[in-house]
């Protein structure tokens, strides 16, 4: 088993690898398969297992090393390499373009999911704040009705429901607005963005809770590592709730950039393909009660995001 000192856990780098005490008595290494690892959350989970000690043995696989729409391909990989646990980082994220691409958009969030689940490993299927529509005032309990408003969020609905179907033994993560240093993200862009022009117009009446990766690769870590398996859904977001415009000044603050003026603008104003949820807020207290962790606060995680990228 796994024993962890202290009673909750302090995700986001308040245990630092040196302290982290965490002990494992005659426990046989797991293989755990990460698909997408090319992605944020992959890359995030490889840069900090590589740090700590784990009883598991991580496979990063991405589109190059497995179809995860090709059945016949996966299951060979699972029974192959013996993989005991699956982490699906992998999905068609293009929200606007899944518009009129629908097909492509549910072969990897549909398919995928539904080989993968078949495999009969235990799996943790990371899923998305767009499939809810948004009408809520509250932040989303996993309860909560789904409505997706985009092909996006329905194909990524479709994906959960197969993997309740089908897998033994799982776990759902539904997350929001996610960033990290690696890959396309709104932290990223929004740097690039105010070094390059003097103004931007920025969203103001959507709101969410954007997500620093390697925290969410920490939770992960905990699941794993935790001696009982707990299938359900949960919600994991940093805490707290921002807008975008609101999210941008926070970003141009911390990176010290004062020549770009932010103008906020409405939905109707500033108009995209698929449609967004005004309002995805979600509710992380089942998962900080189930594995025993504090979360930290948007804030929290922006800035620690920040001071990486300026590190480089």
């Amino acid at each position: 088993m796994a024993i962890y000192t202290g009673s909750n856990r302090h995700l986001g780098g308040a245990e630092t690898v040196a302290q982290r005490q965490t002990v494992f008595y005659g426990l046989v290494q797991k293989n755990v398969l990460v698909t997408g690892a090319k992605g944020q959350l992959g890359q995030q989970l490889l840069q900090l297992e590589s740090r700590i000690n784990t009883p598991f043995r991580f496979l990063y696989t991405d589109t190059d090393e497995l179809d995860i729409t090709d059945a016949g391909a996966v299951h060979r990989f699972v029974a192959e390499n013996h993989v005991d646990y699956i982490i699906n980082c992998a999905a068609y994220t293009a929200v606007d373009k899944a518009e009129t691409d629908e097909a492509a958009a549910c072969l990897v969030n549909l398919t995928g999911a539904e080989n993968l689940a078949r495999t009969g490993a235990k799996i943790i299927q990371i899923s998305t704040d767009y499939v809810f529509d948004g009408k809520a005032s509250t932040p989303y309990r996993e309860d909560a009705p789904a409505n997706p408003l985009s092909v996006y969020g329905r194909s990524k609905l479709k994906g959960e429901e197969a993997i309740r179907a089908l897998a033994a033994e799982w776990m759902i993560i539904r997350t929001s607005w996610l960033y990290s240093e690696y890959g396309h993200n709104f932290v990223k862009t929004m740097l690039r963005l105010m070094s390059e022009r003097d103004e931007l117009e920025i969203v103001a009446d959507q709101f969410g809770s954007p997500t620093y990766a390697a925290d969410l690769a920490e939770m992960i870590l905990v699941i794993l590592e935790c001696e009982e398996w707990k299938s359900g859904i949960y919600h994991f977001a940093n805490r707290g709730e921002t807008s975008w415009f609101q999210f941008a000044g926070k970003i141009r603050d911390l990176a010290g950039i004062t020549g770009c003026r932010l103008n906020p603008v409405t939905t109707s104003e500033y108009r995209t393909v698929a449609t967004r949820p005004a309002y995805s807020v979600l509710d992380t207290s089942k998962i900080q009660s189930a594995f025993h962790v504090v979360i930290p606060s948007w804030e929290n995680g922006l800035e620690r995001c920040i001071g990486k990228l300026k590190s480089r």
